[in-house]
């Protein structure tokens, strides 16, 4: 234990799209997990000692600190949290502390359980991460829920969903940059024939989608448009109340330029009568420490307002400190 206390953490480089700061001096796990026990006793929790801690830690970190609670007081850290937190600030608090990949089975275990045809929280996780991440959540998916997340997706949708969704949570994307021009030539012309043929179930459109990198896909696409003059995407929009062609769009855009799909997410769910905060939550917790930067630039571009502005405009107290801190724009 002295061991532990002694110990300084050596600080890792921050991703360049992530928008948490971490301190650039080593700072001692056990003195984080004192200061969080200490935010919990006496009367009243001491939420801003937990946003100062939690907030500012990067992945890596956030674990030791779950380790070394769960080592020290003999209880997870997590448990410590729910008991003391509440609605939406508890909520962001319980993603962000959570391991990503612990994090990203936890979300798609929600979106199976209370599926309905307009989430489209499985895509965004089966589309948005690395081959390997989404690898490192399926395999968390196994350790915490005794089964694996395409039984439960097979299980839970029906029809075309299940058909598009459960290729793309089983796959497993090849991710060199290699691309082979003459495929993306063939294979537009197919995705072309089969979607004015309004065959969007069609097995190769959903095997292209399903199987092929990202970066041969975006060569596709892009020979799509060069080719029929026409994005993909707008040639699916015959019926925008159509929910699996929602689904099949939200595919491509979290394939191709997942800060356009998010910014679409985040205005959505600022912008409507009362905020969505389970959407805005989702996205601030899984993407503060990946791409968050170019999420903020994309809608700044779209809506002439920073992010920050936004949040704040729509959010209130600790909620507000906490998300604001993960994008960038808290104290300190």
């Amino acid at each position: 234990m002295s061991h532990a206390r002694a110990e300084g953490r050596k600080q890792k480089p921050v991703n360049k799209m992530s928008t948490i700061t971490v301190p650039a001096h080593a700072i001692s796990v056990s003195d984080d997990v004192e200061q969080l026990r200490k935010a919990f006793s006496g009367w009243g929790t001491n939420e801003g000692l937990i946003i100062s801690i939690l907030s500012h830690r990067n992945a890596e970190q956030r674990k030791q600190i779950r380790e070394t609670y769960a080592s020290t007081y003999n209880e997870d850290l997590l448990k410590s949290l729910d008991k003391e937190l509440s609605n939406d600030f508890e909520r962001v608090v319980h993603l962000w502390t959570l391991d990503p990949s612990e994090r990203d089975a936890y979300l798609a275990n929600e979106a199976t359980k209370r599926w309905t045809k307009s989430n489209q929280v499985l895509v965004e996780i089966a589309c948005t991460r690395s081959a390997h991440d989404l690898l490192l959540a399926k395999q968390a998916y196994h350790a915490c829920y005794k089964k694996s997340i395409e039984e439960d997706v097979a299980y839970h949708t029906t029809g075309d969903f299940r058909k598009l969704l459960l290729p793309l949570v089983g796959t497993y994307r090849y991710e060199g940059n290699e691309v082979n021009m003459t495929l993306a030539k063939t294979e537009a012309k197919l995705l072309h024939e089969k979607i004015c043929d309004k065959c969007y179930n069609d097995d190769d459109l959903i095997r292209i989608l399903a199987t092929r990198s990202k970066v041969q896909i975006n060569a596709t696409l892009n020979q799509y448009k060069n080719q029929f003059g026409k994005d993909i995407n707008k040639d699916l929009k015959e019926d925008p109340k159509d929910e699996y062609l929602s689904l099949l769009r939200a595919t491509i855009k979290c394939l191709t330029y997942p800060e356009k799909y998010f910014e679409k997410v985040l205005r959505l769910a600022i912008n409507k009568t009362g905020t969505d905060e389970g959407a805005l939550t989702r996205v601030v917790a899984t993407r503060a420490e990946v791409d968050m930067k170019t999420i903020k630039e994309e809608y700044q571009r779209r809506n002439s307002v920073p992010l920050e502005k936004a949040i704040a405009k729509d959010t209130r107290g600790d909620y507000e400190d906490m998300l604001l801190a993960l994008i960038g724009c808290g104290d300190a």
